[in-house]
């Protein structure tokens, strides 16, 4: 059986489940049972709340696949811009000094769409409705950002110990960039979002 991840928007809740991927754009899954739930934390995404638009700040719903994992063997707390470990470890002091950056950190689990014409390419009015083109991710947060609450740009921002967990779980391989059918997938929306393992997992997962 393989692990999933589920994103409910609406309690900004994750959750690492074990059992069956289910539900669907109008219907949530079923309650994780207390044997099929492997770890749960809080989450922020977009404070311009849900939307595929570019340029919407909002967090994009329906079904992704993870594109690319960045940041395999950095330090917890390093700072990416443009995707690439700028060599700074995240501090109150670094924050200070730039109070403009939104702060980027640890690992980055970059997302592109699976539905056309709702989160790939561009919708029927022609609008860009593309995840991967907005740079839509997993991503760590500092501790002094606020969980729980929307608070991103569109991302969905995680502590650093609830984003290491997917990996250590093996629910994302790091450096996974497969995006085949069996690539890792996510689906958010404003309930449960299931997400099944990638095909280039680590060993020991259980993908079927």
């Amino acid at each position: 059986m393989a692990c999933w991840v589920a994103v409910d928007l609406t309690r900004q809740r994750l959750e690492i489940r074990n059992d069956a991927p289910s539900g669907s754009r109008d219907a949530p899954p079923p309650a994780a049972d207390p044997d099929t739930l492997v770890h749960a934390c809080a989450i922020s995404s977009g404070l311009n709340g849900i939307g595929e638009l570019d340029g919407s700040g909002c967090t994009p719903t329906g079904w992704h696949v993870v594109r690319a994992a960045i940041g395999e063997g950095n330090p917890r707390g390093a700072v990416y811009r443009g995707r690439r470990f700028t060599g700074e470890v995240f501090t109150p002091r670094l924050a200070a000094e730039h109070p403009e950056r939104d702060w980027i950190l640890t690992r980055i689990l970059w997302l592109s769409g699976r539905e056309p014409g709702i989160n790939r390419g561009r919708n029927a009015a022609g609008q860009r409705v593309d995840s991967l083109r907005r740079y839509i991710y997993f991503h760590g947060t500092p501790t002094s950002e606020p969980m729980g609450t929307p608070a991103s740009h569109g991302c969905i921002r995680l502590r650093d110990e609830d984003l290491l967990c997917l990996l250590t779980l093996r629910c994302l391989a790091a450096g996974a960039r497969d995006c085949s059918s069996r690539a890792q997938s996510a689906r958010i929306a404003p309930f449960l979002a299931p997400a099944a393992c990638p095909e280039a997992c680590l060993p020991g997962c259980r993908a079927p």
